[in-house]
């Protein structure tokens, strides 16, 4: 029976990877890394030995062992992002203390001139506690709260609300870039805005850094 159960969940799981919503298109089709490319800042590009990024019962799941991320090949610029993500239990050097906490990201906007740890981007934050937070890599600003960030190589702007569910349980989070309006959603709350920023076009990327975590939904809306 308790083998029945597990079966019929793990389908399930494997069933929500492989459907978009209505309206949404696939990045990660519970298959394979169709559309992406892989990067290890030890490894280099599309060399992944160790299977930091591998797919197991439709389900993405990044050891985190190594700093790296999967990039879209293609670029987008007014889209709804939607990921669901839990956590795993390992941490690896140098985030492998018991206080550090774990930690992962989707960068979006990514300027990738080459591949790099981290290419210049806006980052909706997935660490524990802070998922919505903006960062921006490489002197990417916005504007928050009628300011704009100051241009550096790494700039945080805190979520305004807290919606993240207990460890081990799945988020549901989203990015909404509309037109120079940036929007983060964390379990069907609005966490965090901003706008204009100065980047508004590129790559996709879902980083793997130092924590096991793990992905049954990447899907995408484009909007006109």
């Amino acid at each position: 029976m308790v083998k029945l159960i597990l079966l019929m969940l793990l389908a399930g799981i494997t069933a929500a990877a492989q459907q978009a919503d209505p309206g949404y298109q696939l990045l990660f089709n519970g298959k394979d890394f169709a559309g992406f490319h892989s990067y290890l800042r030890e490894k280099g590009r599309n060399n992944d030995p160790d299977s930091v990024f591998k797919v197991e019962n439709g389900v993405l799941h990044i050891s985190g062992k190594e700093f790296g991320y999967l990039c879209t090949d293609k670029q987008y610029s007014n889209f709804h992002l939607v990921v669901e993500c839990r956590w795993g239990t390992k941490k690896w050097p140098p985030r492998d203390a018991d206080t550090t906490r774990r930690d992962n990201g989707i960068l979006y906007f990514v300027q990738l001139e080459k591949d790099i740890v981290w290419p210049k981007s806006i980052e909706c934050q997935i660490q524990e506690g802070d998922i919505g937070d903006f960062w921006m890599i490489d002197s990417a600003t916005i504007v928050v709260t009628g300011s704009r960030t100051v241009p550096k190589d790494y700039a945080r702007a805190m979520k305004t609300k807290d919606a993240e569910k207990s460890w081990g349980e799945w988020n549901r989070v989203e990015v909404i870039a509309d037109h120079g309006r940036l929007t983060h959603l964390v379990n069907g709350t609005v966490v965090n805005r901003a706008t204009d920023p100065s980047i508004n076009s590129g790559n996709i990327i879902i980083q793997s850094e130092g924590a096991e975590i793990y992905y049954r939904k990447i899907e995408i809306k484009q909007m006109k």
